[in-house]
């Protein structure tokens, strides 16, 4: 964790760090500087009270009692920091789990935590030191279970916002197991404030572990710590206050130093400043498909057959369905754009297919087929692996998509691993030349995402999606955060992987002119529902749908009359897409008639290669003119 050098400096960053340091010192060298002065007994200066010789006095044996503070740092500090590691331990994978599992085990994992957090840390810590018997490590292991639900409410908190994030999206899209999830991804982006969290948890650790030996129920003799000293000065209290009031001060000392390091570190981090964040939709494990009976016949040769497809989302006001009957299907080397307006469902009908769609999302399809096999008929894990290794996802920002914590080395090659078991060395020889196709240096590979380029970026999103050898490509507005020129060079390199390795392209954008020149042939979207379908060199004079038309002629032309105002689609979409018998475009569409109000079209032919949802479709008499 780097903070700012001239904060490290600051008197509140380096007194508990001197603090500190001066613990570390004691827990290292008191038991051999005054080890011996500690045990050895005196008869002749039992309960003698502070003086030259005995600056704190001395016990019921003569022993010195300064002696013993000091000696006893190490066995005060270790079993308390030894106890809050494991239970950091244990609570952070717990909490974290959350992030990565299914929707039934993050709601059992979830109740879990609620109702170990129900019960009061110290009163669970106290129960099961009794339980596991008086000593140092029965005491440490109760005091390390008693916060880990501490520990897992925090990182469960944490975690949530990690996996909203594009990047685990994109790591889920390359098939990787839980555990790489956890660690890779999860983990490195919540280790900040955990790490903090820990720091202070110590110092309440060392006061807990010595009230409990001040109890009896902690270290036992011959051993002693703090607690156990200030138990034997207690009784003197009254006629000698210090010999009791020392260790006393000692857990105050080592207490404070925990807590003004931890306030150090999060002040050093606040005054950083935080880490700039993109929204991101939040991505999750397939999203509880329930797929209609029966699947539709295969096609030969297509990449992706998709045939009726509708997305469910519940929300307070009932189930909205912002996708419904979508049929698609994508060639070998084909690119299809997708086009329309924003919430027409352009990128819930790519989330659909990629099996990312939010867990509360309820699919049904008649037919799902990814390289012919049927995503319905598989198991989960065969479908993740089948969707790692047959589809890659770029998404509309890589900022967000790539994760920040890792170099892109990692991230270019942990697929490869994962799926192909190569080794380290051979995923990183195929990392460099996924590079240098989408014309990288391979230096790149040193680098964390922050140190790139918004192109460069995406291109590296490209070349991780290349390490699969991908036979389809699903890139959901890569173009739309990039300047001109860069756009351009994303859809050139788009195109020549389309020419060097057959893989087909699905193309969602806003950009009508690009998905026009750029794309094969074109899908239009509006309300949930594909209303057009036509080869992409028809787009500018061959739509018949009124919607199609209105966008294209939305798009700028440099020829057009400055003094007049840009042409825009009348009215808006519907806010809360639904199944409707009416046209969805009805409201907004100037050759609206009754029957338009009555009954929704449905997307037929119009000729051999071009189909319309309309009940009225533009004539080429009207389109010409």
């Amino acid at each position: 964790m780097a903070l700012p050098g001239r904060y490290l400096r600051s008197p509140t960053a380096w007194i508990p760090a001197v603090m500190l340091a001066s613990l570390l010192v004691l827990a290292l060298a008191a038991p051999l500087v005054w080890g011996t002065a500690a045990d050895r007994p005196d008869p002749s200066a039992v309960l003698q009270g502070p003086s030259t010789a005995h600056p704190f006095g001395t016990d019921n044996l003569g022993r010195d009692v300064l002696a013993r503070v000091l000696t006893a740092t190490r066995s005060s500090l270790l079993p308390a920091l030894a106890a809050t590691l494991l239970g950091a331990t244990g609570g952070v994978l717990l909490g974290a789990a959350t992030a990565v599992v299914g929707s039934r085990a993050r709601r059992l994992l979830t109740a879990l935590i609620n109702l170990l957090l129900a019960f009061p840390a110290l009163l669970v810590a106290m129960f099961l030191a009794v339980v596991f018997g008086a000593g140092t490590g029965a005491v440490v292991l109760a005091l390390a279970v008693a916060s880990v639900p501490g520990f897992a409410r925090l990182a469960q908190t944490l975690s949530a916002a990690v996996a909203g994030t594009n990047h685990l999206a994109a790591a889920r899209v390359l098939g990787l197991r839980r555990h790489r999830l956890l660690r890779r991804h999860v983990l490195p982006n919540i280790a900040e404030p955990l790490l903090l969290a820990t720091t202070t948890a110590a110092g309440t650790a060392l006061v807990a572990l010595s009230g409990l030996s001040f109890l009896g129920l902690g270290v036992q003799p011959p051993d002693y710590d703090w607690g156990q000293l200030l138990n034997q000065g207690l009784d003197r209290i009254y006629a000698e206050p210090l010999p009791a009031l020392a260790p006393g001060l000692a857990v105050l000392y080592a207490a404070l130093a925990f807590q003004l390091l931890g306030e150090a570190l999060a002040g050093g981090v606040a005054r950083r400043g935080p880490a700039p964040r993109t929204p991101a939709p939040p991505p999750a494990p397939w999203g509880s498909p329930r797929p209609k009976a029966g699947g539709g016949p295969a096609e030969d040769g297509l990449v992706l057959q998709v045939d009726d497809l509708t997305v469910e989302l519940p929300t307070p006001d009932g189930v909205i369905r912002p996708v419904r009957g979508v049929s698609l299907a994508l060639r070998p080397g084909e690119i299809v754009g997708l086009v329309g307006e924003s919430g027409s469902g352009k990128s819930l009908t790519a989330l659909a297919v990629a099996g990312l769609l939010p867990e509360r999302a309820r699919v049904t399809r008649r037919t799902l087929r990814l390289l012919g096999a049927d995503l319905a008929a598989m198991t989960p894990k065969q479908r993740d692996r089948h969707l790692a290794t047959g589809l890659a996802m770029v998404f509309q920002n890589p900022a967000s998509a790539l994760n920040p914590s890792l170099r892109i080395s990692t991230q270019l090659t942990e697929a490869v691993r994962a799926h192909r078991g190569a080794s380290r060395a051979e995923a990183l020889a195929e990392a460099a030349d996924a590079l240098y196709r989408v014309a990288l240096p391979a230096d790149v590979l040193r680098k964390r995402p922050h140190q790139l380029s918004g192109g460069q970026r995406q291109r590296v999103m490209i070349a991780a999606g290349l390490m699969v050898r991908p036979r389809l490509i699903i890139a959901d507005e890569p173009t739309t955060a990039l300047d001109v020129t860069v756009q351009r060079q994303i859809t050139r390199l788009l195109s020549d992987i389309r020419r060097d390795t057959a893989a087909a392209v699905l193309f969602i954008s806003h950009d009508i002119a690009l998905v026009g020149e750029f794309c094969d042939r074109v899908l239009v979207m509006y309300a949930g529902t594909v209303v057009e379908s036509l080869p992409a060199d028809r787009l500018a004079g061959g739509a018949r749908h009124p919607y199609t038309r209105a966008l294209v002629a939305s798009v700028p032309d440099l020829a057009a009359d400055h003094d007049r105002p840009l042409p825009t689609v009348d009215g808006a979409p519907p806010d809360s897409p639904a199944p409707a018998r009416a046209c969805p475009f009805e409201p907004r569409c100037p050759r609206r008639r009754d029957h338009c109000a009555e009954q929704a079209p449905p997307l037929a032919d119009h000729d051999a290669d071009h189909r319309v949802a309309c009940w009225y479709p533009v004539t080429a008499e009207v389109a010409a003119s």
